[in-house]
């Protein structure tokens, strides 16, 4: 198994409320990402690539399955559940049957000073 694959992390929502958009908006702003939304119609799926920057991705609504290649592995996220991605980890992503409505946010790895 590949360093990276091993901290691809997921956390669960554990809110007392349903999470909403202006909700994960704010945790991710607090967290100094800039957010922006995108929608899955149900059942899409997108096909295996990696970023050259580690993903954060909550989902807000609907579910989306995240198949991880490398380790055989497929994370199933709910309402709320975040997922945070290192860059090159390879992953593809279905939507449920009722489609999904996600949160994502690019975080760039600045080079180390020499």
């Amino acid at each position: 198994m590949k360093a990276n694959q091993m901290a691809v992390q997921v956390q669960r929502w554990h809110g007392g409320q349903y999470p909403t958009k202006s909700t994960v908006t704010r945790l991710m702003q607090q967290d100094g990402l800039r957010p922006y939304e995108w929608i899955s119609k149900p059942n899409q799926r997108y096909a295996v690539r990696s970023h050259g920057y580690d993903k954060i991705l909550y989902l807000i609504d609907g579910s989306l399955e995240i198949h991880l290649p490398d380790t055989n592995e497929r994370v199933r996220l709910r309402g709320g559940d975040r997922i945070d991605i290192p860059a090159g980890v390879r992953h593809g992503t279905i939507s449920g049957i009722g489609g999904a409505v996600c949160l994502e946010a690019a975080v760039m790895r600045r080079p180390a000073r020499r």
